[in-house]
């Protein structure tokens, strides 16, 4: 537990440093969040999560988006959760409404029994809502996957996803927003292996630069790669973080 508190406050650290790089470019937007949970007494619990949005626009058109996430769990001295994502993307405005986009990512969830995730593919997408106060999109693409799994003996699968993204925003005050999205990813080739992903938010502004974020996320998924009566199909993630924007 020790070292997690060090490796918490040197990540920070270099976090703090490198969003304050990055806004002396106007071309860049960066975002990150941080959640650390510690308790003692007669259960110990600690749990430290971290999330980072780079975004960089090319042009008027043409953005670049980064995504990095990091969240590990230990109960009692005992680890109970270890996962690590990392996300690119180029999104490219075809109207005012249309866009079209290149995803590709990698993830690693060892209590999930993925050693390892790797996909990429296009998608297309449309802005229902634009603003002032709803903001509403849907997307939808195909990826290839390419997954090792932590068997024994390992094994691994490759196949082609669809995938079906929906968001929705709502604008309370300048500094106050509510978001809410969907995610569905359906295997082509199994179609009993499906994921739903679903992530509920509120952020309220601190200053200009820091806010507090409240969400709530729901991860189902119908096929576990570790399959046994102690699995279970739905994990949820509650958590209050601070949210820093440059």
């Amino acid at each position: 537990m020790k070292k997690m508190k060090i490796g918490s406050l040197v990540i920070l650290s270099l976090f703090v440093f490198s969003v304050s790089v990055q806004a002396a470019e106007k071309k860049w937007k960066d975002s990150g969040e941080l959640s650390y949970v510690d308790t003692g007494g007669n259960t110990e619990v600690s749990t430290l999560s971290i999330k980072n949005k780079l975004q960089y626009n090319f042009s008027e058109k043409t953005a670049g988006t980064w995504k990095v996430g990091v969240l590990t769990g230990e109960t009692s001295g005992i680890k109970t959760a270890e996962s690590y994502m990392t996300e690119l993307r180029v999104d490219h405005l075809i109207s005012e409404r249309v866009y079209a986009a290149l995803i590709a990512g990698w993830l690693k969830d060892l209590f999930a029994g993925i050693d390892a995730r790797y996909y990429v593919g296009p998608a297309v997408g449309y802005k229902i809502f634009v603003g002032p106060k709803h903001f509403l999109k849907t997307e939808a693409g195909v990826d290839y996957v390419s997954e090792e799994y932590r068997t024994v003996p390992k094994t691994d699968a490759d196949y082609a996803r669809g995938r079906v993204f929906g968001e929705y925003g709502y604008d309370f005050t300048e500094t106050n927003k509510f978001l809410q999205s969907v995610e569905y990813l359906h295997d082509f080739d199994n179609s009993d292996n499906y994921n739903v992903n679903s992530v509920t938010a509120i952020i309220s502004s601190l200053n200009q630069y820091f806010s507090l974020k409240t969400s709530y996320e729901v991860r189902y998924d119908n096929v576990p790669v570790i399959a046994t009566p102690a699995k279970d199909t739905t994990d949820t993630i509650l958590g209050v973080s601070i949210l820093a924007t440059f």
